[in-house]
């Protein structure tokens, strides 16, 4: 099949017919076939990084170089990597014990991992690279093939991804299809043997409905309002370096960014001080600052602006770290609004905020805290800043999140050794580490006969006596 770049739909559901032909016929992946595949998507970074790096910072109107190389680029190839060193191991069947009276008689029995076949993966504007090449390299680990959709929100990103694959993949190896919402909406029809998304909940929702027509497993790393508590045992200043650090990465478009931050009552004034402080630590201006991510394109920083200006008409207070900046200033990049005890009914209270923006909400005691999380969709991650066991404990223990992380923000994610995912609204599956090779394989049970077959001679087949009958009723015990 030639490497051109697809962008139509009959293309794509040819290539996804070719790469089923090809898995049939090629068969079992052997475990140097994989790390080769592994490999060359290694390779494909480090030969395109600077392309890729230059087309984010386009398509975002500003991202420093360095952070897109940290987040995107690195990312992925610690991804790439870990899965490339470690996979094998993974890949072993493993021995399971037959039931009576089989496991007597010598009878096998064991379960092999296997690949699926093709996985569709979609990936983010956000983060470009890694929420396409850090699921590949499970899928890649557990002897699929693939074929990509950037998101078409980072246009240029998009196109060098889908040069960068042609030039460095056999197409029916790994693919990459590039267009908007109708090839979004194409490929999700498609009868992928697994698909991944990477997005919002009301398109993870769509996605999976789409999916469910062909019975394709799905993948959904989605979001939601991740809850931040601040407990009253905590070092202020800390949890508040490490929170405005958080909401720096990226400008706070992150899956995984603190969304709300719970802090007690007493203690509220102070922290809202130590965040405005610690932010402008990091970035003492705005515009213009080459450090400083920009919101992605006009559409998105009017929907954050609408929620700022939503909580302040419903009581809000709204406070900006390192200052106020006025909305007409050139370029998308913006201060940080720390927007205080708005209202429940408030936009920013019921939205995923995915921009330069963080509620803070006073608490009196814990057990509010937990009821208002328990009260929300299930979020992707929840972060606990404080050093009272007990209390740490009681939060983990009445709580359910996609992962945790205890004492800083966001670092449970970039766990290789660990899975990552979400549950309910935050999504469903894992990738990384030996979860995601389980994600993409398909466990498959062998059972192998003895030769002696013991069932007419004990009476366990028709026609059944009465002995039979009470040779059962014998077996139905507590």
């Amino acid at each position: 099949m030639n490497r051109q770049i697809i962008t139509r739909p009959e293309d794509l559901a040819l290539l996804l017919q070719a790469h089923k032909q090809a898995f049939a016929a090629a068969g079992a992946v052997p475990a140097a076939e994989r790390k080769r595949r592994i490999q060359t998507a290694i390779d494909l970074l480090v030969k395109y990084h600077k392309p890729l790096v230059e087309a984010m910072d386009a398509d975002f109107g500003g991202r420093p170089k360095g952070y897109s190389l940290m987040n995107d680029v690195l990312g992925s190839l610690t991804s790439l990597k870990y899965a490339r060193d470690h996979f094998e191991p993974w890949m072993a069947s493993e021995p399971r014990t037959p039931f009576p009276p089989y496991d007597q008689l010598g009878a096998q029995a064991w379960v092999m991992y296997q690949p699926k076949g093709t996985v569709g993966i979609i990936g983010t504007w956000n983060a470009p690279l890694f929420t396409l090449f850090s699921p590949l390299a499970s899928a890649l680990a557990a002897g699929n093939r693939a074929i990509l959709k950037p998101s078409e929100v980072v246009s240029r990103t998009a196109q060098v991804v889908a040069e960068a694959v042609a030039d460095m993949f056999d197409p029916l190896v790994v693919g990459v299809v590039t267009g908007g919402p109708d090839m979004g909406e194409a490929f999700t029809a498609q009868p992928f043997d697994h698909i991944v998304f990477t997005g919002s909940t009301q398109v993870g929702k769509a996605v999976m409905r789409n999916a469910a027509q062909n019975l394709v497993p799905v993948t959904l790393e989605l979001g939601g309002k991740s809850p931040t508590i601040v407990a009253r045992s905590a070092d202020l200043a800390t949890a508040a370096f490490r929170i405005a650090a958080a909401k720096a990465s990226n400008g706070g478009q992150l899956c995984v960014n603190p969304d709300v931050v719970y802090v007690a009552r007493e203690q509220l004034e102070d922290f809202v001080a130590a965040l405005k402080r610690s932010f402008g630590e990091l970035f003492p201006s705005v515009a213009g600052n080459p450090d400083m991510v920009a919101v992605v394109n006009e559409r998105h920083l009017a929907r954050v602006e609408s929620y700022l200006s939503d909580a302040a008409q419903a009581g809000a207070r709204v406070e900006c770290a390192p200052a106020p900046l006025a909305a007409d200033a050139a370029g998308r990049q913006r201060p940080l609004a720390i927007v205080i005890d708005p209202p429940q009914g408030a936009k920013i209270m019921q939205e995923e905020i995915f921009g330069p923006a963080v509620v803070v909400k006073p608490y009196d005691a814990i057990d509010a805290v937990i009821a208002d999380i328990n009260g929300r969709p299930r979020p992707l991650a929840l972060y606990y800043f404080g050093e009272d066991a007990a209390e740490q404990q009681r939060v983990l223990e009445h709580t359910l999140s996609g992962g945790v992380t205890i004492n800083e923000a966001m670092f449970h994610a970039a766990m290789e050794d660990a899975p990552f995912g979400g549950v309910g609204d935050s999504g469903m599956g894992h990738y990384h580490g030996r979860e995601g090779f389980l994600e993409f394989s398909h466990t498959r049970t062998v059972f192998k006969a003895p030769a002696y077959d013991p069932r007419r001679e004990w009476g366990l087949l028709p026609p059944y006596s009465e002995h039979f009958l009470a040779m059962m009723e014998a077996q139905v015990t507590p």
